[in-house]
């Protein structure tokens, strides 16, 4: 999203045209007009002759006109698979990671995969590509914008409150709030709640698992201070797990009617989260700005709370909820 302000009309500044105030302003005069009547010929001369090249098929002129289309092409083809030069990586704008990849609360999995978690040199041109694929479909002053972003992350991160700080990539210029209202994202806010049932019909059945086994397959521990975390995700950094969504195809459907989920970007996710009660999860920021994230409540018990930004929230059941986890942001289950 580019904000672009729109000056507005002075009125404070007024200007007048006055004529020469002289002995020789008639002469002046009848000179400018003889000018004036000169260019106006001039130009009308240069359009006629135009006009009739076209007709006329002029060979100078189409191909000159080819040439130019031919360069603009070219030019749009360079920005858009440029790749950017070797400045900071995403390994080291990381925030804070200890050797052992524990950080913000979480354990990382150390995949040379993972843009977010992983340390590696070449993740650089990884995060990249998978942002010049999604900007592609919207444009090539976009892939500019994510260009330049990458290009500059040490600058901006460095400048950035610490309210706000990503810990993979921050794209400026975008809205800077913690929360988003429901119209925002109007369209895939009433889908999720129309389909409410729906979702929380195969939480339940999934959730069921858990009297057989601690921790049944497709979920994933998250390390937090206290209680416990878990997740089961549909779709990780942009790409789907077919055994969790087989055990959920009418939300994995659902997922796919979505107007703005991202899909096919390291950005990319959508998972069911489990809060036990007395879990606290750990402030932290999540990888990027470019994103809004979408809880919708399925069982909410009172005593649950997620603060972002400093402000609190409360989830409602079958209520969307929407907020940018680049902000700093916690959760917590005091309930029973």
């Amino acid at each position: 999203m580019v904000w672009v302000p729109l000056g507005s009309p002075r009125t404070d500044c007024l200007t007048l045209l006055h004529p020469p105030a002289n002995a020789n302003s008639p002469k002046m005069s009848l000179e400018w007009l003889v000018a004036w009547s000169w260019s106006l010929d001039g130009l009308r001369d240069c359009i006629a002759t135009g006009i009739q090249s076209v007709r006329d098929c002029d060979t100078t002129a189409v191909v000159t006109v080819a040439c130019l289309l031919v360069l603009f092409v070219w030019y749009c083809y360079h920005v858009g698979r440029e790749q950017p030069r070797p400045y900071a990586s995403v390994n080291s704008l990381m925030q804070g990671a200890d050797t052992n990849g524990l950080q913000n609360g979480y354990v990382y999995c150390q995949s040379p995969e993972c843009v977010r978690c992983a340390h590696n040199e070449g993740l650089n041109q990884k995060l990249y590509h998978n942002l010049q694929e999604y900007a592609k479909r919207y444009s090539w002053s976009g892939m500019g914008r994510i260009h330049k972003g990458i290009r500059e992350q040490g600058r901006y991160l460095n400048s950035r409150p610490s309210i706000q700080k990503p810990e993979v990539f921050f794209l400026p210029d975008l809205p800077s709030t913690p929360y988003f209202s429901r119209d925002a994202q109007k369209h895939d806010v009433e889908l999720l709640e129309r389909n409410f049932q729906t979702i929380l019909c195969e939480f339940e059945t999934l959730y069921k698992a858990f009297s057989n086994c601690s921790l049944p397959q497709g979920w994933k521990m998250n390390s937090t201070p206290s209680g416990e975390w878990v997740t089961f995700y549909l779709v990780n950094q942009g790409v789907c797990v077919p055994r969790n969504c087989r055990k959920c195809p009418r939300t994995y459907r659902l997922l796919g009617s979505l107007r703005t989920c991202i899909g096919n970007n390291v950005f990319g996710n959508a998972c069911i989260s489990v809060l036990s009660p007395g879990t606290v999860i750990t402030e932290h920021y999540g990888p990027t700005n470019i994103r809004i994230r979408c809880h919708l409540g399925l069982k909410t018990p009172s005593g649950c709370e997620l603060v972002v930004g400093g402000e609190p929230q409360c989830w409602a059941e079958g209520r969307c909820l929407l907020f940018d986890d680049s902000f700093l942001h916690t959760a917590f289950h005091e309930g029973p």
